[in-house]
């Protein structure tokens, strides 16, 4: 944050124990701050106990909250997450997911089976089954061509990467072993009972990972150059 805006005051760092539970008083201790932005990267049952004891205390409307994997929760606890909390989903999924054959068919099936629209571990998931699908194919063929030696290299998708739910996954670093994904963040509004997202930013898959062969703390500390 500092690299992004030289001139931040972090007011307080909370870090509770492992399976706490209970936030009671780290809720108390960011209320004291009247900090402008609450961040927290809480996730399934924590996020959880940490929204649903904080809301009657009235922490997210007080102060911008900034959940990095709230999407999560914005169905099952819709009536305690209020408007303009932001939320993350770890990429383009969710409510953030593309509107291609992919998704459609994802969506139709998760929730017809499930009865819950699915989140982001849910598109992450079935996404590692449609990379090992393409990995596989993709390896096949390739396979085939040449001599047994040659194919002690394992499985690897092409540098072009695959379609998924999510959008495209590019091979395009980690020397074509490693996706990248563009991510995604937006504000909550409720619209007729139902909570949506609005404001919308998506941001660039590589200006959320670092280049080619330099390490993250690297890129971070020369300030996220491309």
């Amino acid at each position: 944050m500092k690299q992004l805006v030289p001139g931040i005051e972090v007011k307080t760092s909370q870090m509770p124990k492992l399976f706490a539970g209970q936030y009671n008083a780290e809720i108390s201790a960011l209320l004291g701050t009247g900090a402008d932005v609450i961040h927290s990267s809480f996730w399934d049952g924590d996020l959880e106990a940490l929204i649903l004891q904080a809301s009657p205390r009235g922490l997210m409307d007080k102060s911008m909250t900034v959940l990095t994997t709230g999407e999560t929760t914005m169905h099952k606890l819709a009536a305690q997450i209020p408007d303009g909390t932001v939320l993350g989903a770890r990429g383009p999924f969710g409510p953030y997911a593309p509107d291609n054959a992919y998704n459609r068919w994802f969506a139709k099936g998760y929730e017809a089976r499930f009865q819950a629209p699915p989140n982001y571990a849910s598109y992450q998931m079935a996404q590692a089954i449609l990379g090992v699908k393409t990995a596989w194919e993709e390896s096949d063929g390739r396979e085939r061509r040449q001599a047994p030696d040659e194919r002690a290299g394992g499985r690897r998708i092409g540098a072009p990467g695959f379609e998924g739910p999510g959008g495209q996954v590019r091979m395009a670093i980690g020397k074509g072993h490693q996706a990248i994904m563009e991510t995604a963040y937006g504000m909550t509004q409720r619209v007729g009972g139902k909570l949506t997202m609005v404001n919308v930013k998506r941001y660039p898959a590589e200006t959320v990972n670092p280049p080619e062969g330099v390490k993250s703390a690297d890129w971070i500390s020369g300030g996220f150059k491309k």
